[in-house]
């Protein structure tokens, strides 16, 4: 039986076949995958398009952050592959705390992981002024700008989790494999237009959503994303109990059991997740008011240079406002004086 598991694709063999998976034990968590050519395949896809802008960069003089790049291929992809390919795909359709498990690695952690590898900043630093002009007039999309709102899109996420989880969608993509694998390219995708802006600038964002504002937005987000967790551990009703009750399985807990631990297992990942996102939020904050504090800097320096030179050429002391006093740099500077 586990030699069917292993060599067929999910997107041959019917989720209905009422195949008896073994007992779930720790040798099974390395010893038992699916291939999914779908996910495999944009995993490919993902990590050549990604290297070939790296070589980009690096051909015209640049260089590019080695944990931006491990975090793309290994917390990005490597969660769409553990999530979809793992020992969780292989019980998903036994068992309901997996499918929950992976669902929040394609909501949250795999876009956590790309968008700390910024592809757009890759993309921007190896194109020349004509793909650079593209890229922004893909950025300023209004379809784009709309689904990337910070409260579109949390809501986006939101409103996806629990559209699979308390709809007839979660037993028809246990149903159908063409159902499966959409259902894992909407997590993701609703997941990315929330994650990739919080941490890739102001691009796809509202003026006023600066790197300050960003950190209690991801925060409330975290709170959000907790919710599915919790309805699923109260809910009465058995999420496609149906389902999982016509599964040959004699061991593991009972479907109500494993319906509980399906919602902490989300709760508690979605939480666990939330932290390094936060945490990754708070880094760009840093930088980015690091860069404007080097870029005052030196814009002051400019300043004071120029009326010295001024000055000196007249042979008078220089003075920023004609009375012997140097203006604070906050009225100078138009992010400081707002």
């Amino acid at each position: 039986m586990s030699a069917l598991v292993l060599s067929v694709p999910l997107g041959a063999l019917p989720l209905t076949v009422p195949t008896a998976l073994p007992r779930l034990t720790a040798g099974a968590v390395f010893g038992r995958w699916r291939f999914d050519p779908f996910a495999l395949g944009f995993v490919v896809l993902a990590g050549a398009l990604y290297a070939a802008g790296i070589r980009r960069v690096r051909r015209a003089g640049g260089r590019w952050s080695a944990g931006r790049t491990a975090a793309f291929y290994g917390l990005g992809l490597g969660a769409v592959v553990i999530a979809t390919c793992s020992v969780l795909a292989v019980y998903a359709r036994v068992l309901l705390w997996p499918v929950t498990t992976a669902n929040i690695m394609l909501d949250l952690l795999a876009p956590l992981g790309l968008a700390i590898g910024d592809p757009i900043g890759l993309v921007r630093e190896g194109s020349g002024p004509p793909g650079r002009a593209r890229l922004a007039a893909v950025l300023a999309s209004p379809l784009l700008r709309f689904w990337t709102f910070p409260l579109v899109s949390s809501a986006a996420v939101l409103a996806s989790e629990l559209s699979i989880y308390f709809t007839p969608y979660l037993e028809a993509a246990l149903t159908h494999p063409a159902v499966w694998q959409l259902m894992h390219l909407q997590l993701l995708v609703t997941g990315l237009l929330f994650v990739l802006p919080m941490l890739s600038g102001v691009e796809l964002l509202p003026a006023w959503c600066t790197p300050g504002v960003r950190v209690p937005l991801v925060f409330v987000d975290g709170l959000f994303d907790s919710l599915p967790g919790i309805f699923i551990m109260v809910s009465s009703s058995l999420l496609a109990g149906g389902w999982y009750a016509r599964q040959p399985r004699d061991w593991g807990p009972s479907v109500r059991l494993d319906q509980q631990i399906a919602g902490g297992v989300l709760f508690s990942l979605a939480e666990l997740v939330a932290l390094p996102f936060l945490v990754a939020v708070f880094v760009e904050w840093w930088r980015h008011e690091r860069a404007r504090t080097a870029e005052l800097d030196a814009r002051l320096d400019a300043e004071e240079a120029a009326r010295a030179a001024a000055a000196a050429a007249q042979g008078q002391q220089a003075t920023a406002d004609g009375d012997g006093r140097t203006r604070p740099w906050w009225e100078t500077d138009p992010a400081g004086r707002d």
